[in-house]
């Protein structure tokens, strides 16, 4: 009784979908993974690159170990960041975190 049921309600339907159709929730998923997940990290990445190769002599950084210090000399590779007065360490340049904006400034939200 019961695959009669089923065979009247196939019948009814009129036969299967079309193939793209199957298709179609994957391609929503990575469309949603896109512009949800990788487009806004690749867009963060392409800033803090841009940041990097900014950095100049007397500039403030903040170092990926939490170190805040001024840049004295800039390398392709590396940075000089004195920390104290007179103590000066090498940093690799790719694990500079942020350069912090002078404090002479405003911030944005006065």
């Amino acid at each position: 009784m019961n695959s009669s049921i089923l065979n009247q309600l196939a019948a009814a339907s009129g036969g299967a979908a079309p193939a793209w159709l199957q298709y179609l929730p994957f391609v929503a998923m990575a469309l949603i993974f896109w512009f949800l997940i990788l487009r806004p990290q690749m867009k963060q990445q392409k800033e803090h690159r841009s940041k990097l190769e900014a950095i100049k002599r007397g500039d403030e950084v903040l170092t990926g170990g939490g170190f805040v210090g001024k840049v004295v000399k800039v390398d392709d590779n590396y940075v000089e960041v004195e920390l104290a007065k007179g103590m000066v360490v090498k940093a690799v340049k790719s694990t500079i975190s942020d350069v912090i904006p002078p404090a002479g400034k405003k911030p944005a939200n006065d």
